[in-house]
């Protein structure tokens, strides 16, 4: 199974942390030369002195703002116009606040529309013209398990992922004939930040202990643990592998089989 990818670069969007690191640190061990993208300069540089590379790559980092579209415009058109082609896109990025849908502000909505699909739209059409001229071409996008199942009190977020989701099942038809490949990763709750903010949002509303809480969500998952963050990269890095130059158009979910439907 030929998981090299040596002489291929990314871009990892949300890669200063959790899964975007994770992701960022497999691609580099795969070969890639890898790009970091995210909002802290200092994480990122951090996370930078961790790739390794197996291939001599040179790997670098920019820092742009989802949630200012054209200051991020303005950074990778920097990179483009450097030189740099992007044969995989990683677009990945924090979740919305958890909440029920019909308490929140419309301004939580456009939030999580413009820092999740309009930026995944803005930088895909950025590096279409040089992923298609490159022969070579992954764009995978790290949603949820909500798009298949909509998760109690995540009102926003379960609505952008689903915008997300068929965004991708769209443009994986539109450039399947440019060999290019569009998929999406549902992690389920996994060890990261945003799972700690989710626990402890709970805990302060129900009373409840944060491990109970830890514990009674484990308790919905079929192999009785939350994921690792490495464990979702895994299944991103095989996606943006040559091994599947013929997997396109899915919803991956990799949740320990939590999601209650196929």
């Amino acid at each position: 199974m030929d998981l090299n990818l040596s002489g291929k670069n990314a871009l990892v969007c949300g890669a200063s942390d959790g899964i975007g690191k994770a992701t960022a640190l497999e691609l580099a061990r795969m070969g890639a030369t890898v790009t970091l993208i995210a909002r802290n300069p200092e994480k990122l540089q951090s996370v930078l002195a961790e790739l390794s590379t197996p291939s001599g790559q040179t790997h670098q980092f920019l820092s742009a703002d989802f949630n200012d579209l054209i200051s991020l415009e303005s950074v990778i058109t920097a990179a483009l116009e450097k030189g740099e082609t992007y044969n995989i896109l990683i677009n990945n990025t924090g979740g919305p606040p958890a909440g029920p849908a019909h308490s929140a502000e419309l301004e939580a909505f456009i939030t999580a529309f413009r820092q999740h699909l309009l930026a995944n739209q803005l930088i895909t059409k950025l590096l279409l013209p040089k992923m298609r001229a490159s022969k070579y071409g992954r764009i995978i996008n790290v949603i949820s398990t909500s798009v298949k199942a909509p998760l109690p009190n995540l009102g926003v977020s379960n609505t952008i992922r689903g915008a997300v989701a068929n965004w991708s099942k769209t443009l994986s038809r539109e450039l399947g004939p440019d060999g290019i490949t569009v998929n999406n990763v549902l992690p389920g709750a996994t060890e990261t930040g945003r799972l700690t903010g989710i626990i402890t949002n709970k805990a302060n509303k129900t009373g409840a202990k944060e491990d109970e809480v830890a514990q009674e969500m484990t308790a919905e998952i079929p192999l009785g643990r939350f994921a690792a963050p490495a464990e979702v990269a895994n299944a991103i890095a095989f996606l943006a592998s040559p091994a599947a130059a013929y997997i396109s158009g899915i919803n991956l979910p990799v949740d320990g089989g939590r999601t209650p439907n196929l």
